[in-house]
């Protein structure tokens, strides 16, 4: 399995599609941009304030096991492992993560024939409990796109909503 980018000294630093990145640099800021159907998942320790983001783009790996071996971040039964573990490699305990998600709109597919937001939300629950893990924020559904930060500092999460004005929702 891939391991995640790991970063130490970056202050701005984009989690692409498919893609995971945990940090402790206080000045950093992990960024991921244009969560339609695809989920942002967000999880801080303050204590160690670890932080991670991950952007999975399907809910269930299954469907190509040798693009899950490559790219894990792509699936969210096998993106929400590959975080939670980085984080826990940086000292992050999963008894104080605080967890958001973000994305899983219903974006070119108004029939909801595929739902594919709706099934990606639905792997991460099923993600979490294995970890004990609760959603703590959410910002989900609906037709929206999202992009989010992630202040590693002080664990705040910052979203913007298909252009709107940014809010801070953890």
């Amino acid at each position: 399995m891939a391991s995640p980018t790991l970063d130490v000294f970056a202050h701005n630093v984009v989690v692409g599609l498919a893609d995971v990145v945990v940090s402790n640099s206080a000045g950093a800021v992990l960024a991921t941009y244009s969560l339609g159907s695809c989920l942002g998942v967000a999880a801080y320790d303050p204590e160690a304030r670890v932080g991670g983001l991950l952007h999975a783009m399907l809910p269930d790996s299954r469907i190509d096991p040798i693009k899950a071996a490559q790219k894990p971040g792509m699936f969210v039964d096998t993106g929400v492992p590959l975080l939670i573990r980085a984080m826990q490699q940086m000292r992050a305990d999963v008894r104080r993560m605080q967890t958001a998600v973000l994305g899983g709109a219903q974006i070119m597919d108004n029939s909801g024939f595929f739902n594919i937001g709706k099934r990606n939300y639905d792997a991460l629950l099923c993600a979490f409990r294995d970890f004990g893990l609760r959603v703590h924020r959410e910002d989900v559904g609906g037709f929206a796109s999202r992009t989010m930060y992630l202040h590693i500092e002080n664990g705040k999460l910052r979203v913007r909503k298909s252009g709107l004005s940014q809010e801070v929702i953890m």
